[in-house]
């Protein structure tokens, strides 16, 4: 499968991240089944409302009337020029799962642009509505 044009796009706004409290950098690019690519970055406020990159992009596609998924990339760290593993946080797992089935496939990318593949299942097993 190639990922090319969602690793750009994640990457990408990962760079809009506002972020001045866990200075971890998050960007995503979520692909819906008709083909649309909606992205998201993290962005933090000093109390409990931060919403995470993975939230942003969903909600934007939720909001445009879009209800079928096909997969989501999602990248991150601490440094803003550097990628770690990362992936969506419990909070972000339950959100998604709402919208999703449990073969909804997961990329994350860290260093040189190596990807991890995780379905829905594999992050948030027995969940309630898998």
């Amino acid at each position: 499968m190639d990922l090319s044009k969602e690793i750009e796009i994640a990457k990408d706004v990962r760079k809009n991240s506002y972020a001045p409290y866990s200075r971890y950098y998050v960007g995503c690019a979520l692909k819906t089944k008709s083909g649309k690519i909606y992205s998201g970055c993290n962005i933090e406020n000093d109390g409990i409302q931060a919403i995470c990159a993975e939230r942003v992009a969903f909600v934007k596609a939720l909001s445009d009337g879009e209800k079928s998924f096909e997969h989501v990339v999602v990248c991150g760290g601490s440094n803003i020029d550097k990628l770690e593993n990362c992936l969506p946080c419990g909070y972000c797992r339950q959100f998604i799962n709402e919208f999703v089935d449990k073969n909804f496939k997961i990329y994350a990318l860290s260093e040189n642009d190596k990807i991890e593949e995780y379905t829905m299942e594999d992050l948030l097993p027995n969940s309630f509505n898998l």
